[in-house]
């Protein structure tokens, strides 16, 4: 049975989405942290910039109620402020409000076209959502404005992949591949669909070309012990 590595698209998503300091603190030092700002709020209540600081702390304690109140109060008095709608849509994902997450992503997206995280959250969203042609839309809109991203192309490889669309995930696995020659799980996951199609020549040919430009064959044997069995 194919491991399907829609996996990879949700890998993608989690790395970008995450607020970037959320391993350099325990809990503990998250609420201390909390604590601390919610004093500084209390002496300035105006002050964004410690809003913002709160809601990644709630958001690192998985307060989620708390960091959406936060990234409210934020866009009530910003409405452009691309931080709290970023991270909102985070936070509506953590909660599978995906119509909500859509809107802050459409709505970011609406001031920063190009970036390419957002539009990698909203079709995310899109998918989650059970929109596959509006996934697909956006998918290949991050492909053409992204045409020289690995992560492009193994995001709609990835949803390829899960449709069992495998001629076309093919096509696309190899351009994150020859973008990306030692991503070890580009290489398995167009490695898995080989072995699905009984396609086994193709298969351990791919996964032996990666060991030779550098993969280890350590992280290949799985795939290597399927060509074998079947």
């Amino acid at each position: 049975m194919m491991r399907v590595h829609a996996w990879l698209c949700s890998l993608l998503i989690a790395a970008f989405l995450i607020p970037h300091s959320a391993s350099a603190q325990t809990r503990q030092q998250w609420r201390d942290s909390l604590e601390v700002l919610n004093a500084k709020i209390g002496r300035d209540p105006n002050n964004l910039d410690l809003h913002l600081l709160k809601a990644e702390a709630n958001i690192n304690l998985e307060q989620w109620d708390y960091a959406l109140a936060e990234y409210g109060k934020i866009l009530h008095v910003d409405e452009r402020n691309l931080a709290a709608l970023y991270f909102r849509a985070y936070v509506h994902m953590q909660q599978h409000h995906y119509d909500l997450a859509r809107v802050d992503y459409e709505s970011f997206l609406r001031l920063q076209p190009r970036h390419f995280e957002a539009r990698l959250g909203l079709a995310h969203v899109l998918q989650k959502m059970g929109r596959k042609t509006e996934t697909f839309d956006e998918l290949n809109r991050i492909v053409q404005m992204f045409p020289d991203s690995a992560d492009a192309y193994a995001a709609r490889a990835a949803f390829e992949t899960e449709q069992k669309l495998y001629d076309i995930a093919l096509y696309d696995w190899d351009e994150a591949i020859r973008r990306k020659p030692l991503n070890e799980g580009f290489v398995v996951s167009k490695a898995d669909i080989l072995i699905t199609l009984f396609r086994m020549d193709e298969a351990r040919g791919e996964l032996n070309a990666a060991i030779k430009r550098g993969i280890p064959r350590y992280a290949l044997k799985e795939w290597l012990d399927k060509c074998k069995k079947k």
